[in-house]
C-alpha cells in the first residue's frame, strides 16, 4: 500500500497488552494514510515471536507488560535488529523512565494520553530515524533533576513495606488494595528506581534514604 503522494507507508508493529486500546491504536494508524499496522503482540514473548515473522520500520512498545517491562527489551532489540527503530507508548510519565527508555535505545517516547495526531508525528519521526518526545515527555526531561526521585505518599508506603520484607500478597493485604494494583505499584517503582529486582530496590531505597 502506499500514501496518497505515492510513498511507501511506514510498517509499524505494535506490542500492548491492552486489547482495546491496542485496536483503537490500529485504527488511528491504518486511517493517517502516512503508516499501517503490519503485525501486533501482547506480551514480550509474543514480541520476539512477532519480530521472526515481519520486521517493521517502527516497533511502538509499551513499557509495562504482564511478562516484564519492554524498557528491557529495548537493548535486546537493538542489538538484534540494528534498524529498526522503537517508539514508546506508555502511560509512565516519569522522566526517570523516559531517560532510561532513551538509554536503553528506544528512539521515541509518547504517552497513552496523547493525542492522535501527536502519535503518528511520533511514528513519522522515529521512521525517519529522528528522536521524538512527545509534549508532556519533553517538559517532563526538562524539569529533572539530579536531586531525590520524587515518589508518592502511596509508593513511599509500598516502598518501605517491601524494605521490611513484606510480599506482595502481604502488602495487598495490609493496605487492602488488590493483589494486582500492588504488583503494579512494585513493577513501576522498579522502573523509577532503575533496578531489575527486589534485592536492588531495597539497597537502592536505604542507600538514597527513600524510607
Amino acid at each position: 500500500m502506499k500514501t496518497e503522494d505515492n510513498f511507501p507507508l511506514i510498517r509499524v508493529a505494535i506490542v500492548d497488552d491492552h486489547k482495546i486500546l491496542l485496536e483503537g491504536l490500529e485504527h488511528i494508524i491504518n486511517h493517517s494514510n502516512i503508516a499501517q499496522v503490519i503485525d501486533k503482540a501482547y506480551s514480550i514473548a509474543g514480541c520476539r515471536e512477532m519480530l521472526l515473522r515481519c520486521q517493521p520500520e517502527v516497533l511502538m512498545l509499551d513499557v509495562s507488560l504482564s511478562d516484564g517491562n519492554g524498557i528491557d527489551l529495548c537493548s535486546e532489540i537493538r542489538k538484534k535488529y540494528p534498524d529498526m527503530n522503537i517508539l514508546m507508548l506508555t502511560s509512565y510519565a516519569e522522566s526517570a523512565v523516559v531517560t532510561r527508555a532513551l538509554d536503553e535505545g528506544a528512539l521515541g517516547y509518547v504517552l497513552k494520553n496523547s493525542m492522535s495526531e501527536e502519535i503518528i508525528d511520533g511514528i513519522y519521526a522515529v521512521a525517519s530515524g529522528k528522536r521524538f518526545l512527545c509534549d508532556q515527555a519533553e517538559v517532563l526531561l526538562k524539569k529533572k533533576s539530579k536531586k531525590q526521585i520524587p515518589l508518592s505518599p502511596r509508593e513511599c508506603e509500598i516502598l518501605k513495606l517491601i524494605v521490611e520484607g513484606y510480599t506482595i500478597k502481604e502488602i495487598s493485604d495490609k493496605l487492602f488494595l488488590g493483589f494486582e494494583t500492588i504488583r503494579s505499584y512494585c513493577k513501576y517503582l522498579h522502573l523509577k528506581l532503575d533496578v531489575h529486582n527486589t534485592a536492588s530496590l531495597v539497597r537502592k531505597a536505604i542507600e538514597q534514604k527513600l524510607v
